[in-house]
């Protein structure tokens, strides 16, 4: 999903995407669709709330991959921005669970910048919250952002901004209030900060929100291998698909599992909200040296578009290895192009394949980009569906549904991602060494994305995301 792979006719030039709750883009690629004046009238009557709902309208019925589910009945007139117009004309579809907020208007240029660059503006944290006991957690701190140079890490427990109390304005406003609080994601918003640690000190740190490089692959933690018992295992938690430069790093990484000879595999995709299909595409590359030529997945447009259906085979890459099993570990949190690449290996894999955690978010659809340079408009537009060389892809209520194997597990904040003895990498660690596992959703009580205990940990998402957040799940 996104700028990876661009398909072109001498009428249309679309950039796929395939990102979580939303998409992501492509950086100058795509179709500029109506950019400019129309009508010899002005800029500004170009991009006037109507012309741009009008536009949105017009993007929608030509290539919205559910051309029945858009309602034609909504009055333009009833709604104050482009995106609640978007979201009304798609309710039908959000209602069947085909687009639930995949399809959205955002800034070209944010867009660009992210992808290109991955730089952001925020304090560099991933946070999650439960609503019944009314706590906000760090569960994923990035390395060049001002929030872990003062010691707030995985595990931290935000319990106060500014002096008012998170368990306050969790009662008083839900997740929304809390990001209120931390304010803008503009550089320069400084917040006191007071954590409690895991080790239960409390820690008060004054922390200013600066640009900052979201990292694909942590150094801390983002590549290793592990012994399990006598079997080496190579660990990747990458972060995102959306930033180009995971390219660089996923190879670097499979280079050194290649020479070592691993061939069993950790992606850790928890919190990856997806991105790029070209990144997707690399990866599935770089773990199947065996599979060359071979069918890695399909993209299906509507009827009306299917002159771009595609069918993508696995390429020779010189870092690639032959993965003989694979574990995947997932949450809530895992969408998009990160559902893609284990759903590519289930028809080749089988019962070695396996989603360890809890069930993934269920996004077998994705986005191409629409752009509207005059108004800094990129249109996401729900325009494909991914499904495997067997026809599957319909995981629409998660990876869960369709998976061989499943094994539950907590995402145990109080041990560091990439640690082997974090409860859902000791239970992927388990599964590849050929150890019993309990089914996610199989037991009394257990959870899963459409099944959620109301203590279940949620990503912090505000109610209107700025693309990073769109991409990165429960960035601040």
């Amino acid at each position: 999903m996104g700028l990876g792979r661009t398909v072109l006719s001498a009428t249309l030039a679309v950039s796929l995407a395939a990102c979580g709750g939303g998409g992501n883009s492509s950086s100058g690629g795509g179709n500029t669709g109506t950019g400019g004046t129309t009508g010899g009238g002005t800029i500004a009557d170009a991009c006037s709330l109507a012309s741009r709902q009008d536009w949105a309208l017009q993007q929608l019925n030509e290539f919205y991959l559910f051309p029945t589910l858009i309602d034609q009945t909504v009055n333009r007139a009833n709604y104050s921005t482009v995106q609640s117009y978007i979201d009304a004309l798609v309710a039908p579809a959000r209602a069947q669970q085909r687009d639930r907020f995949f399809t959205y208007i955002t800034s070209i240029a944010e867009e660009n910048a992210l992808i290109s660059s991955g730089s952001s503006a925020g304090f560099g944290i991933r946070l999650s919250y439960q609503q019944a006991s009314q706590q906000v957690f760090v569960v994923e701190a990035f390395e060049s952002a001002p929030a872990l140079a003062e010691g707030i890490d995985r595990g931290s427990e935000i319990i106060a901004i500014n002096g008012q109390s998170v368990s306050q304005l969790m009662a008083s406003g839900g997740p929304q209030a809390v990001v209120n609080a931390l304010g803008p994601s503009d550089p320069g918003v400084t917040r006191e900060l007071t954590v409690r640690q895991p080790d239960g000190s409390e820690l008060t740190a004054s922390v200013t929100k600066t640009e900052f490089s979201l990292d694909p692959i942590s150094d801390r933690y983002g590549a290793k291998i592990f012994d399990n018992g006598g079997t080496r295992v190579g660990y990747v938690n990458l972060r995102t698909f959306i930033i180009e430069d995971a390219t660089r790093q996923l190879r670097e990484a499979f280079q050194v599992f290649r020479d070592e000879g691993v061939t069993q595999i950790i992606l850790d995709f928890r919190y990856n909200g997806g991105g790029l299909v070209s990144v997707a595409e690399l990866l599935g590359d770089l773990l199947a040296s065996d599979k060359v030529g071979q069918v890695f997945s399909k993209t299906v447009f509507r009827d009306s578009q299917s002159q771009f259906d595609e069918t993508r085979l696995f390429n020779s890459e010189p870092q690639a290895i032959s993965a003989t099993k694979i574990a995947v570990i997932g949450t809530d949190g895992t969408a998009s192009a990160s559902e893609l690449v284990p759903n590519a290996f289930i028809p080749y894999l089988g019962n070695n394949i396996a989603l360890v955690g809890s069930d993934t978010f269920g996004k077998p659809v994705g986005q191409i980009a629409r752009d509207r340079s005059a108004c800094d408009d990129r249109f996401r537009v729900v325009a494909f569906r991914t499904v495997n060389a067997n026809g599957g892809g319909d995981y629409y209520d998660g990876l869960a549904s369709v998976m061989p194997r499943t094994c539950r597990a907590e995402d145990d904040i109080s041990r560091q991602l990439g640690d082997p003895r974090e409860a859902s990498i000791a239970t992927a660690l388990d599964f590849l060494a050929g150890r019993s596992c309990t089914a996610i959703g199989s037991a009394p009580g257990s959870t899963t994305a459409r099944s959620a205990a109301p203590d279940t940990s949620q990503l912090m998402m505000p109610d209107a995301p700025n693309s990073a957040q769109i991409e990165i799940p429960g960035l601040q």
